[in-house]
């Protein structure tokens, strides 16, 4: 006799979330055991409930397989860009940055400016991904050699990441958003930049501020200079290392697919590696897979720079398979639905809607693991809520990339929080603090949602538009 299926009751739902934390920060910070082990302990965990609650097994397993699916773009343009960071350094595109950097960058406006290039390569590409390992590597290398801390130029540089990968009409998280919101593309572009725009200029006066007052450019500049005359005698540096990034962003800009263009990119770094920068055919090709292998005579710019390939991504890609893994159970079990019902009680006006719709998209997140799984989670657990108070569906893209998207850096487990950690060399929890304009949009979009300021009116339907022309005819 099969079990009937049950939703789980709000004690079960908070039993989960419990269970969730304690063992992921107990695996973590008490065992010191991988996150990975920890995720698929929560897997046996959320089946022991789904199998009380009358679930079968291969309702969960596809539940699982589900979620994996629905971030399998992040795992490619991680695979991807693996590739990229490798044959990049070995090509010397990303070493001629740092040089280049250190040479027209005044330490005083670093971090502000570190913030900038990186917002700039993310609207120009897309990728917060793809920015972080190219640029945002140059940057933590020229931060490092001013004598600034690390966690806080890493703050500067994903802060700047992720203003591209929120803005982008080129990034797959707005372009999804819109969609998975019914919105306009650049409809929800202008409903996010009321919040975006101010956050930028707030979070990079703030970077000019805190950089100025560490290091107003009179301190010691040995390290700089050593960092300079290492890789001049390591590379060969030149205007030309930069083709590749440049091609790479002009086919980005022309709205050319992420994933081959970051493949064409790495496979260029491989040909500048051979070309220019002594290596063999064969060696070069192999950066794409094992990454770059160097000894600049610099201990901290080897550690920077001895990373990248395809087996770098490895045990990152595997932690998003298993987090994934988790948001694909909980949406089996019902849990997500149970969430959606409650925040359909609570979410009684705008600034309720605005908090429901981004705890739904951290829930994603914190719970999926990926900026994917947050996107939907914000958007079809809360949608309904701004139909019934007849709230433009734009106000429902802004709230789910505020808690969403620019919330992936900030969880140790997610896709954004794991690579980012492991690109730039910085653990989450130690960048976390720095990470300005993500805190600066959260807090944004909060004050908009329960003032009313800033939210565009309901855009018309068809139907709607067809009988004001009407009338009016």
């Amino acid at each position: 006799m099969t079990k009937e299926r049950k939703l789980p009751s709000g004690k079960i739902l908070a039993l989960i979330l419990v269970m969730f934390v304690v063992i992921m920060f107990s695996f973590i910070l008490l065992l010191e055991l991988p996150i990975q082990l920890a995720l698929l302990t929560i897997w046996f965990m959320i089946m022991a409930v789904g199998l009380y609650l009358g679930n079968s097994y291969f309702q969960m397993e596809k539940g699982i397989l589900k979620g994996i699916y629905e971030g399998m773009g992040a795992i490619l343009i991680l695979i991807a860009v693996g590739a990229l960071i490798g044959t990049w350094i070995a090509g010397g595109v990303v070493p001629t940055l740092i040089y280049y950097g250190l040479n027209i960058i005044s330490p005083s406006i670093f971090l502000m400016a570190a913030m900038i290039i990186c917002a700039i390569t993310a609207l120009s590409t897309g990728t917060s991904f793809g920015s972080a390992g190219t640029a945002g590597i140059a940057m933590m290398g020229i931060g490092e050699s001013f004598g600034l801390p690390i966690y806080l130029v890493a703050g500067a540089v994903i802060s700047g990441c992720y203003v591209g990968d929120k803005m982008s009409p080129l990034s797959d998280t707005t372009v999804m958003t819109a969609s998975l919101s019914k919105v306009d593309l650049f409809r929800h572009i202008k409903s996010m930049s009321y919040v975006s725009i101010p956050a930028f200029v707030i979070a990079a006066i703030l970077y000019w501020i805190v950089g100025a007052v560490l290091y107003s450019g009179s301190g010691d500049l040995t390290i700089a200079e050593e960092t300079m005359t290492g890789l001049a005698s390591t590379f060969n540096i030149s205007w030309v290392m930069l083709i590749p990034a440049a091609i790479v962003i002009a086919l980005l800009v022309m709205r050319m697919p992420s994933v081959p263009v970051i493949l064409f990119g790495a496979l260029l770094g491989s040909l500048w590696a051979t070309w220019f920068q002594g290596y063999g055919f064969i060696e070069a090709i192999q950066a794409l897979y094992s990454g770059s292998s160097l000894s600049t005579g610099i201990a901290f710019i080897d550690n920077l720079l001895n990373r990248g390939g395809i087996t770098f991504m490895l045990e990152v890609i595997l932690l998003i398979i298993l987090a994934l893994g988790v948001g694909g159970l909980l949406q089996s079990i019902g849990a997500l639905e149970v969430i959606g019902n409650i925040f359909a009680n609570w979410a009684t006006n705008t600034g309720n809607v605005t908090l429901t719709t981004m705890l739904a998209a951290f829930f994603g997140v914190f719970f999926g693991g990926a900026a994917y799984v947050s996107l939907l989670t914000g958007t079809k657990i809360t949608e309904e809520n701004y139909d019934r108070l007849n709230l433009d569906r734009s106000l429902l893209s802004r709230n789910t990339e505020a808690g969403g998207t620019v919330t992936t850096p900030m969880v140790p487990w997610s896709d954004g929080g794991v690579f980012m950690a492991a690109t730039l060399g910085v653990s989450t929890l130690a960048y976390l603090p720095f990470f300005w304009y993500g805190f600066l949009v959260m807090i944004i979009t909060l004050i908009y949602g329960y003032t009313g300021k800033f939210i565009l009116g309901k855009e018309k339907t068809k139907k709607e538009k067809e009988n004001i022309n009407e009338q009016t005819a």
